[in-house]
């Protein structure tokens, strides 16, 4: 017992302190930042609470605050229903006998390996307005969308950036929902098949089920993926969340209010700490609720 107590603590220790000292110390060091008003050089000026006061009292920052929160949110839907749906059938058909399935999965998944920067520059080469594959690909199937800018439209910008970083993960979810429905027992299949079920009814009751653990994971990952975005919009569309903040997330609102990336204004690295403070019981908050839902959805 003591010997196996000590493997454990001799292979859990350098990951401990791997994460204490890159994630949880810098994590306290932001909380405790965020009580202070500091530019980023010279002293800091301890302001208590009225970083958080500011960001939901002061026009400007609140305004900001939630215009970002709502566009954080449809970001993740979208490419939770894009992303995971997709992820899902793919594997369904690639564990299904679908002919090349090992050339596909690699395909699928290679995206997920190339950098962020690479991606949305592809992507805006995609989306150009005069000679985008995309607007070329729709007129030759009679939609007629010639120069429409779809990162330059305010109605348009948050869904394409969102495609693009839907794209670029849809291999991961596609491999763990491969692993779980090689786990599934053949038995299962044929029993739905000898009560006369075809695929339709094998999904819904023998995948779909088994996969329920799996489903959880993907979600909690891309929820928490999601909410911390900024690198695909930062690719695509800068710190400002262009245009007119149409694609501004928490992540490009704190980078711009910490640094003063581009708005003339002066870095505010203590209110960027509050905001990250904020984005982290958001997180934290719905991490929570969704085990708890997920709990209770087992109990049941």
């Amino acid at each position: 017992m003591k010997r196996s107590r000590s493997s454990f603590l001799a292979l859990v220790a350098p990951a401990f302190v791997v994460y204490t000292a890159f994630m949880l110390v810098p994590l306290i060091a932001s909380l405790g930042l965020s009580f202070y008003e500091w530019s980023g050089y010279g002293a800091k000026n301890f302001v208590g609470a009225r970083n958080f006061l500011r960001l939901f009292s002061d026009a400007n920052y609140s305004t900001r605050f939630w215009n970002a929160l709502g566009n954080n949110t449809y970001f993740f839907v979208i490419t939770m229903l894009i992303q995971n749906v997709t992820a899902l059938v793919l594997a369904v058909l690639l564990e299904r006998g679908l002919k090349g399935s090992n050339l596909f999965r690699t395909i699928f998944f290679a995206p997920s390996t190339i950098s962020v920067v690479i991606v949305g520059y592809l992507w805006l080469l995609i989306y150009n307005p005069i000679w985008g594959a995309l607007n070329k690909v729709l007129g030759l199937i009679g939609i007629n969308m010639k120069n429409f800018a779809w990162l330059g439209n305010e109605g348009t910008a948050l869904t394409a950036v969102a495609v693009a970083n839907a794209w670029q993960y849809i291999g991961i979810p596609m491999m763990l929902f491969i692993s779980g429905i090689n786990t599934i027992p053949e038995e299962q299949y044929e029993a739905v098949s000898v009560d006369g079920g075809g695929e339709w009814h094998k999904f819904c009751y023998v995948t779909l089920p088994n996969l329920k653990p799996i489903l959880f994971i993907v979600s909690t990952m891309t929820f928490v993926g999601n909410f911390s975005s900024f690198e695909i919009i930062y690719a695509m569309e800068g710190t400002l969340g262009a245009p007119n903040y149409a694609t501004d997330t928490l992540g490009t609102f704190f980078y711009r209010t910490a640094f003063g990336a581009r708005t003339g204004s002066p870095p505010e690295m203590g209110m960027g700490a509050a905001i990250a403070a904020v984005m982290t019981l958001i997180i934290g908050v719905g991490v929570v609720a969704w085990l708890r839902f997920n709990a209770a959805g087992r109990d049941d």
